[in-house]
């Protein structure tokens, strides 16, 4: 569905709207997070209730995460066997484009949307902060708000300047970095530093550890809110990424001490409904999914709000509701032993997508129903955190006990351990491991770490892809196919902006330049 005008001019304007036209009575963290409405800012019971509309804040609608690495398996044979279930964003992101991006319907969800998307969760959490001291309500609600706010804000420009920005490094700081709105107004700002935009996520990121708010509560974990074990977990992404394993390990550790749990693919895994599809020639083919998929429809979150391993509740939320794995990211998995492959790779999903005349089959990757995975921080992401950190400063035996403390939860029970015997060894498994545990989720953010650290043995020198030209009028698949490709220093690796919000914006955002 299109829905016209998505600027962040608009985002603001409709949002003031709202936030003065409606009121909800949802308590702080209730057993379950409301879906709510918009409030009157009042009580820092309103202020709860703006943040606990998990709705808002849990999907992370990144195409360029979705289809933008070697972990999505978008082909000329897939796209010739049922052309029209592809989106012209998927097409676009999976070759990288920078020339009809920016001019792509910014309506579209899927899409360059996730810009505005971003910024209605900035915009909740400057609304929060602005009007937290002028609220009625305890000193604690208030601190544990004002936490809750800065780490929404330091999230979500973290989201954004790992799309739209170049990967941060000394060369690249005074690059374009984002648009830094910290008030609830509409009032266009330019676009800071790469430098300014990294201290911005920093300084929000210090203020969210001051939060005591733990995860786990009355004996519920509930990781739609900011919490001890979520920020910290944050704050080792964030280090790790800033190939800052000092600091990295620490949070990791910070933030396993506080919440470790992990599950038994042995046992807390199991099939869900399965689905029937017919194909060509009246066979019927029955497609087995995980249990995470077992619910009464896409818009319930069930599944997803009792995975234990959630330290923090964002997805990532795919709208063509297929992730089609590419085969070196399926060559990953040992396909006998690793439970990962058995319950999150569905066979002939394909099928279900319509590409059954001629039947073609093609497996696709399912964690919750068919749209959303895990996004946000969790226990696993932790564990690996830590066994990178040990293996990159020389611990090698660390390390491998770390990371096989995974490993032994993901596969059949008996399995031979990942074992390595030099750093460089190590590394390696431990990154595969990685990927194995996160695809899709964190492969976009891994490989512009990797191409950007002091350690070469880990780079992704070049991707690419295979297919057909085209236009913003369609896919041209009468034509010769070519090859896309993404060198490591490309400046592609920044998404273009929306050009409605540059348009929108009398010239104070500008574009990136390729």
């Amino acid at each position: 569905m299109k829905i016209k005008n998505s600027s962040l001019t608009a985002v603001w304007i409709v949002l003031t709207s709202l936030l003065v036209s409606a009121t909800s009575c949802n308590k702080f963290l209730d057993v379950k997070p409301s879906k709510g409405t918009t409030i009157v800012a009042s009580t820092t019971d309103d202020l709860n209730a703006l943040l606990n509309n998990y709705q808002t804040y849990s999907k992370e609608s990144d195409n360029v995460v979705i289809y933008g690495t070697d972990d999505n398996g978008l082909s000329t044979t897939l796209f010739d066997a049922q052309p029209f279930i592809f989106s012209q964003s998927a097409v676009q992101f999976s070759v990288w484009d920078t020339n009809f991006l920016p001019q792509t319907d910014q309506s579209s969800f899927s899409g360059p949307n996730f810009w505005s998307n971003e910024y209605v969760k900035v915009f909740n959490a400057n609304f929060v902060l602005a009007n937290v001291d002028k609220v009625t309500g305890s000193a604690a609600d208030k601190a544990a708000l004002t936490a809750d706010a800065h780490f929404i804000r330091a999230y979500s420009y973290w989201e954004l300047a790992n799309t739209y920005c170049l990967p941060y490094t000394d060369a690249n700081k005074n690059e374009p970095g984002l648009p830094i709105k910290t008030l609830p107004d509409y009032n266009p700002v330019s676009r800071h530093t790469l430098a300014d935009t990294y201290q911005q996520i920093e300084a929000d990121l210090n203020e969210a550890l001051k939060t005591t708010v733990p995860l786990v509560q009355n004996g519920t974990a509930r990781h739609w809110r900011a919490n001890t074990a979520a920020v910290n977990a944050f704050a080792a992404r964030y280090y790790l990424n800033r190939n800052d394993y000092v600091n990295a390990i620490k949070y990791a550790n910070a933030s396993l001490a506080l919440y470790n749990v992990l599950i038994d693919y042995n046992s807390g895994m199991h099939n869900g409904t399965p689905a029937t599809v017919t194909i060509n020639g009246g066979t019927n083919v029955v497609l087995n999914f995980p249990y995470t998929h077992d619910r009464n429809s896409e818009f319930d979150p069930t599944d997803e709000l009792d995975w234990k391993e959630f330290l923090y509740y964002r997805v990532l939320n795919n709208s063509d509701k297929w992730y089609i794995p590419s085969q070196s990211l399926m060559n990953l998995y040992d396909k006998n032993n690793d439970l990962r492959y058995k319950y999150h790779f569905v066979q002939n999903y394909s099928y279900k997508k319509g590409l059954n005349n001629p039947a073609l089959s093609y497996p696709g990757y399912v964690f919750f129903y068919e749209d959303n995975m895990p996004e946000g921080p969790t226990v696993a992401e932790m564990v690996l955190i830590k066994a990178e950190c040990q293996a990159r400063i020389g611990d090698i035996g660390s390390a491998m006990t770390t990371v096989n403390q995974l490993y032994s939860k993901r596969t059949l029970t008996g399995t031979p351990a990942l074992a390595a015997a030099t750093q460089d060894k190590a590394i390696s498994v431990i990154l595969q491991e990685r990927r194995r545990e996160m695809p899709f989720s964190e492969r976009w953010f891994d490989i512009r770490r990797y191409n950007n650290n002091n350690y070469p043995g880990d780079d992704v020198p070049l991707l690419t892809r295979t297919f057909y030209p085209y236009t913003l009028n369609g896919v041209s698949s009468n034509e010769p196919v070519k090859i896309y490709s993404l060198p490591s220093n490309s400046r592609r690796y920044a998404s273009p902006l929306p050009q409605s919000d540059i348009t929108n914006s009398n010239g104070a955002i500008i574009q990136n330049t390729y």
